[in-house]
């Protein structure tokens, strides 16, 4: 089991450090999409905000790559998964295999490192 973990972060972990290095030094391209998905796209770029989201994507990524802090690295790359899959679902289902794929490893990753997440499920936290 420490062994697909292992194969599971690092994967995991490669696929947001690079998308996070590409996106941050423009090196994608974003052809052959619809209309309205280049229009969505553009608007994000033209206000930096793929910019932020790209820092994120390169930070979760290193996290899991590096090993520590990796339930910190799975939070900051869960909402971007989030939008990655809505924004398949809704303009552009043909590159949506890639995002189920990396939500299957997160979801793996998650639940390998349940113990972390378990203070979210208490209903009275104390607060101290």
């Amino acid at each position: 089991m420490k062994i697909a973990i292992l194969i599971a972060r690092i994967l995991l972990g490669f696929v947001f450090a690079a998308s996070g290095v590409v996106s941050i030094l423009k090196l994608g391209k974003m052809g052959g999409m619809p209309a309205d998905a280049t229009t969505f796209l553009t608007l994000m770029v033209a206000h930096n905000y793929t910019v932020f989201v790209a820092l994120l994507m390169l930070i979760g990524g290193l996290l899991l790559l590096v090993g520590r802090f990796v339930p910190i690295g799975l939070v900051l790359l869960g909402p971007i998964l989030v939008n990655i899959l809505l924004f398949h679902i809704l303009f552009q289902v043909r590159g949506i295999i890639t995002g189920l794929v990396c939500t299957g490893l997160e979801i793996f990753l998650i639940w390998a490192y349940r113990s972390s997440f378990r203070g979210l499920f208490i209903a009275a936290p104390e607060i101290s």
